[in-house]
This record gives C-alpha cells, structure tokens and sequence, in this order.
C-alpha cells in the first residue's frame, strides 16, 4: 500500500483547500461545523443552498463517471476532497444518500431512463433522498423485511412501515426494499423500488433524539404509489441491488470521517487544558490513547480502500464506533459536573460535548450493530460456522 501522494494529487490538494478558504467566507462562514452527527437538524435549508454551490464548482459526485454527471476522479483525489473538507470546518453535506449510495447502484444497475431522469439531479443537489430499509422487526436483519408492494396495472401500491429512516422529512425520494413476491420469505421474493415521499399514501413522523435533534423517522406507506419501471434491477432481485448499496457505503467518505473525529478530539483536548482536567494522569493517558487509536483508524481506512479487503468495511465499522463512543466518554469526564447541567437554565440547550455523548451511544447500533459486523467476519472471513437459526 503506497501512502504517498503525487505531484498531481498535491495539486489537486492545494486546489481543494484554496477553494474551499475562499468559499467559505461572509455569510457561508457562519455554516462552519454545522450538521454534524445528531444535528442534521442545524440550518438545513442554509447548507442546501451550500452544497448546490459545491455543484455548480463540479464538487459534488466526485468519483462518478463523466459520462454521468461526475468528475471521474481517481481514489486518492477522492479520499483528498473528502480531508480537505473536513479540515476546513465546513458544514455537513445533505445528500449523502442520493451522492455514496443511491447513485452508485443506479449506475451499476439502473436502467438508462432511471440514470437519465435522477442522476442529474442528485449531482445538482436538486433532489434529496432516504433510505427505506429498516422495519420495526427487520434492522440489522434486513431479511425480515415484512413491507409489501403489489403491481396494479402501471404502478407499484406499496403498504407497510419503515423506521429510523434518516431525514425524511426533508427529502423528496426514498428507495424502498419492499417484498413483492406473496408468499416468499427471508431474502428471497424482494424488489428494490424508488418511491416520491411527497403524495397522499405516505405519512413521516420524526422521532425525537435525546440530542434534542429529530434525524430519525418513522414512515408509513398506505397504499403510496410507484411507477412500475421505478424498480431498480428485476422484480425480486431487491436484495443483490439493496447488499450492492451497501458495498459502497463505507467508501472514501471514511476518511473524511477521521478527519473530523480529529478535530472532536483536538476540541476535548484543548477543553481539558483549559479547565484543568489535562493534569489528570489518568485522563491525559486516556486522551493519549485515543490519539494512537486513531492514527491506527486512519491507516486502516486506507488500507481498506486500497486492498477492497472483504473484512474492511466491518473491521473499520467496528473499530471506529468504538472509538467514537468513547471519545464521548472522555469529553463528559473533561467536563466534570459541568457536563450533567444544560448552558441554558431554561430549555434543552444542550453543549457540543453533550450531543457528542449522546449520539455517539448508538454508533455500534446505526450503520450495522457491532454483534452484526462480528458476525460477518466470523461467518465470512474467518469461515466459523453459521449462527444456529433461532439461536
């Protein structure tokens, strides 16, 4: 693994960084940090308008194809942006769904038409989208997909309930994975469909966070309607394109991921010397640990992405919610009692070290629980046998 840069990606680099120096300036400027984990919620319509000017720069979908609206940029040049952007403090991006996810598996399987008619806006930043996979009794076991969608003449009806659907109610789209086949079990019998959220068969309801955010959701589809060619792949074939989907999930964006834990732990450090606590022994070795940890963090992301390991995505799942939860564990013990109170004496006017705690609780939930991803590489790296079923 060759972690060196050349002459071209250094350019590229100093190209990132200048840009972004003189963006993010005037009213951009009070954007910085804004929209991090748990607080989608933090000027979202401010930061659509941000990220529709990193499109009209070419800054958005980086790694697609030319030929579909990207920019066709090699993976170092990738990882760079993605370092870059989280160096400069700039406010979350709102359409990672549509830019990682949606639009890598509509390349991948979507037909001409489907790449044709939202490709385009998901690199434009026009059209937002979620992600319907969860259900009350199908999370990380995504087999158990209980959500139905029958065809009626040129449409899709589509009955049932998806949870912890992130951001929702701000978006226009949801891909679905919805069972099609009466009467099929596990992941067999599944479609992968593409559904507008804004019609009269689909009711968002927010879940309330402790961090005071409402980045979770909760939607119901009663008799909500689909095109018929809005199936992505073939009728039953939902589950190969919705497990693709999740290949490209942990992809360069992972290290702008470290790059922003970083900056949460040069922030705690720099609280604990000015309240004192830096002259714990105890904390500064804990703090000191954390440091190593994520240069380790750092090394492995980019083995991963060099080496496409079939063990790195769940390796690097596991090792960085981990981290990150810990880390909220140090800032809470950095503030001391300070850290049981709000900053306002009246309302939930919660600290950044405060929602840092909080949210990173479900880290080793989201995304795939820690007892999955062991799971994965038991079963399918190492070779162990199989869970018993009802075990």
């Amino acid at each position: 693994m060759d972690l060196t840069y050349s002459e071209e990606d250094q350019a590229f680099r100093a190209e990132v960084r200048g840009w972004l120096e003189e963006h993010l300036t005037g009213e951009w400027a009070a954007l910085r940090g804004l929209g991090g984990a748990g607080r989608d919620h933090e000027a979202h319509e401010e930061r659509v308008a941000w990220n529709r000017l990193l499109a009209e720069h070419g800054w958005t979908c980086l790694g697609w194809p030319t030929e579909h609206g990207g920019r066709g940029l090699s993976l170092s040049q990738q990882v760079i942006f993605h370092e870059e952007y989280a160096r400069a403090d700039a406010p979350g991006r709102v359409n990672h769904l549509g830019e990682e996810l949606l639009g890598p598996t509509l390349i991948a399987f979507g037909t001409e038409e489907q790449q044709a008619r939202f490709l385009p806006k998901i690199v434009a930043v026009e059209e937002l989208w979620a992600q319907g996979y969860s259900e009350p009794n199908a999370g990380s076991d995504l087999a158990n997909v209980q959500t139905k969608a029958r065809r009626d003449g040129d449409e899709w009806v589509i009955d049932g309930q998806k949870v912890w659907t992130s951001n929702a109610h701000l978006s226009q789209w949801a891909f679905v994975v919805c069972r099609t086949e009466p009467g099929s079990s596990r992941h067999h019998g599944l479609s992968f469909l593409l559904v507008p959220l804004d019609q009269e068969g689909v009711e968002i309801r927010p879940i309330e966070q402790l961090t005071g955010g409402s980045e979770f959701n909760e939607v119901f589809f009663t008799g909500a309607r689909t095109a018929a060619d809005l199936v992505v792949g073939e009728p039953g074939d939902g589950w190969r394109v919705a497990m693709a989907l999740l290949g490209f999930e942990r992809g360069v964006s992972v290290l702008g991921q470290v790059v922003g834990f970083a900056r949460e732990l040069d922030g705690v450090v720099e609280l604990a010397k000015q309240n004192g606590t830096i002259e714990d022994p105890v904390l500064r070795d804990r703090l000191a640990a954390l440091t190593v940890e994520l240069e380790v963090m750092r090394f492995q992301a980019l083995r991963g992405l060099a080496t496409e390991s079939a063990a790195g995505p769940s390796v690097f799942k596991l090792v960085w919610a981990s981290w990150h939860k810990r880390l909220g564990e140090v800032a809470m013990d950095v503030l001391g009692p300070a850290g049981l109170t709000t900053e306002s004496a009246e309302g939930y006017d919660l600290s950044r070290w405060q929602r840092l705690f909080l949210f990173s609780r479900s880290d080793t939930i989201y995304g795939g629980s820690d007892e999955v991803q062991r799971n994965i590489l038991a079963e399918r790296v190492l070779g162990l046998p199989r869970e018993p079923k009802g075990a």
